[in-house]
Formats: structure tokens, C-alpha cells, sequence
């Protein structure tokens, strides 16, 4: 009974923190490995209870999302293919390997997000001096954002920072719209996981559903709550999020492996 008040709290903090600025993976997954879950399994039971929260927070931000109806199917799909790849891979990746890899993603998509209007300004000025330039540019992003979903599918951990990074890299420039399209992202990232993880059996359930309960509830009521929050608390709340999940990360796996 206590492990199961330990998981909802930790994913009712989860989800709040998810649909504000990404990053609860930082507090439901490290609760699922402290009550004694398995690490791949805790990864994908970390997705499957996480995908709830998501699902509520781009209910809730759904006028934000439809703002890009144009471009939604090219996301629907690209985030299908690439989020069964990820899963996939996570299923067949050594668990090393997977924890190693992690703060470095979680490094770049920091730096990312945080000088990822800079950058993309430079792109701008660089497309309109070179007139191949503006299509290569469109190609890289797409292939970046098909890389971007593989990561995704192949661990939660962090993948909400990383595509607030990429959807201001790719020139969104309303943060409210990004965190819709993120949450829309994320949503079918999960679910197309979850269907792979279903059917190998790697999800640990009753667990789950105690993280899943608190992500719900929690993501809702925060999306809910960022619609009325100026762009730059936003921002800031993701930008020290990320320093801390990147900081954490490389304690945990370098300089802490053993705790």
C-alpha cells in the first residue's frame, strides 16, 4: 500500500511537471527503480503511465494545437514510424548502454532549447542568402525531428525537453503552441511504445497504474494552469528543469553509478 501512495504522488509531481515544461520522467521513473522495478521494464512502465498525462495536457491545450492543423499529419505520422522504432530498439538495446547515452542527450537538448532561437535566426539568415539553402534546411529538420521521435519511443526520459528544443529550433516561436504540439507529440510517441510493450510484456502493471493515476490528474490541472502563465516563466522553468535532469543524470551515471 505504501508503494502504491509512493507511485501516485510521484506521478501526480510527474504529470504536473510534464505538461508545464517536460521533465517528470525525472521524478516517476527513479520511483519505479526505488520500489524495486527492473530497469527496462521501468522504462516502459515509466511510458505507459506517463502517456496519461500526456494525453490530458493536449486535451487540455487542444486550441493550441489546432492552431497547426495543417501540419499535424505529417507529425502523426512521422511520430508513428519513429516512435516504434525507438521502442523497439529500447527492447533490443543493453542496458549500459542505455543509461550511459542518456545526459548527453539530455545535455544537447538543454543547449538546444536555451540558444535554439539563436540559432535558428542564424539558419533564417543563412537560407536567405543561399537559395538551396531553405530546402536543405527543411530536409535536415524533418530528418532531425524523425531522429528526435526515435528517441522518444526508445525512452521518456528527457524526451519532452528535447522536443521543446526542436520545435523552437524548427521556428515555433509561442510557447503555449509549442507545449500543445509537444503534448500532442508525446501523446503518440507513448501510445505507439506502449502497443509494442503490451505485446512483448514488459510492463509492470498494477505499478503503472498507480503512476498513470497520479500523471492524469496532475496533467491536466497543470496544462490547464500554464495557459495563463506568462511565455518566460515558461521558459525558465523548462531551461532549469533541464540543467537539473542533465545534472542528475551525469552524477547518477558517472560519478555515482553504484548508488
Amino acid at each position: 500500500m505504501i508503494d502504491i501512495l509512493i507511485l501516485f504522488f510521484a506521478g501526480l509531481v510527474g504529470g504536473a511537471i510534464n505538461s508545464i515544461a517536460g521533465g517528470g520522467s525525472f521524478i516517476t521513473f527513479p520511483a519505479l527503480l526505488f520500489i524495486g522495478i527492473p530497469p527496462i521494464s521501468a522504462n516502459a512502465t515509466n511510458t505507459f503511465s506517463s502517456c496519461a498525462g500526456y494525453i490530458s495536457g493536449a486535451y487540455a491545450l487542444k486550441q493550441e494545437i489546432l492552431s497547426n492543423k495543417k501540419k499535424l499529419p505529417v507529425i502523426l505520422f512521422m511520430s508513428l514510424i519513429g516512435g516504434l522504432f525507438g521502442a523497439w530498439l529500447l527492447l533490443n538495446t543493453p542496458e549500459d548502454f542505455f543509461k550511459k547515452v542518456i545526459p548527453w542527450i539530455l545535455l544537447f537538448a538543454t543547449v538546444l532549447f536555451t540558444f535554439g532561437e539563436k540559432i535558428n535566426k542564424y539558419l533564417k539568415s543563412f537560407s536567405t542568402s543561399y537559395d538551396r539553402a531553405s530546402s536543405i534546411g527543411q530536409i535536415l529538420l524533418l530528418l532531425l525531428f524523425f531522429a528526435v521521435t526515435i528517441y522518444g519511443g526508445f525512452s521518456s526520459a528527457g524526451a519532452g525537453i528535447i522536443i521543446f528544443s526542436y520545435l523552437v529550433l524548427a521556428g515555433y516561436k509561442n510557447i503555449k503552441a509549442i507545449n500543445g504540439l509537444r503534448l500532442f507529440i508525446l501523446s503518440t510517441l507513448s501510445l505507439i511504445s506502449v502497443a509494442l510493450f503490451i505485446q512483448k510484456g514488459t510492463i509492470a502493471w498494477v505499478e503503472g497504474i498507480s503512476v498513470l493515476s497520479g500523471t492524469l490528474v496532475g496533467g491536466y490541472l497543470s496544462a490547464r494552469v500554464s495557459k495563463k502563465l506568462p511565455d518566460k516563466y515558461i521558459k525558465t522553468t523548462i531551461i532549469l528543469i533541464s540543467c537539473f535532469m542533465t545534472f542528475y543524470f551525469f552524477y547518477k551515471t558517472f560519478y555515482n553509478a553504484d548508488a
